[in-house]
């Protein structure tokens, strides 16, 4: 795997994919921030987990979404020191076992990211069912 990042104005940098897709970010605000963005990586790589498993145990998924919230050190270099992922996942007869164990076995054996990122950051997770 390999990307590249291209500086293109005062803090705009374009991150590109050996594929060929990219993403804007910067350190301004007007696009994400490399941080907001690894916030986005475990929200998208553990949800990714989540319903493969969910969809293997027959569950009726229809969606999921994860909001992911974070605390940082105060003083430089900033570095996130407790991730929380929530999971909205909606489905018809959701079973509540297999949505706790989809979620944590993501977050504990699955996602790259999060494997990175608990050596040094508390990463917890909750969730809620919504029937449909």
């Amino acid at each position: 795997m390999k990307v590249s990042t291209e500086w293109q104005h005062d803090l705009t940098f374009v991150g590109k994919t050996e594929s060929g897709q990219t993403v804007t970010m910067d350190g301004d605000g007007k696009y994400p921030s490399p941080m907001q963005l690894v916030l986005m990586a475990i929200g998208g790589c553990s949800s990714i987990d989540v319903v493969m498993i969910l969809q293997k145990g027959r569950q009726d998924i229809v969606t999921c979404t994860c909001d992911v919230t974070s605390e940082r050190a105060e003083s430089d270099p900033k570095v996130f020191t407790k991730i929380h992922a929530h999971y909205k996942i909606a489905g018809n007869q959701l079973k509540q076992t297999q949505v706790e164990r989809a979620c944590t076995l993501s977050l504990d054996k699955y996602c790259s990211v999060a494997m990175m990122l608990n050596k040094s950051v508390e990463i917890t997770h909750s969730y809620e069912i919504i029937e449909l």
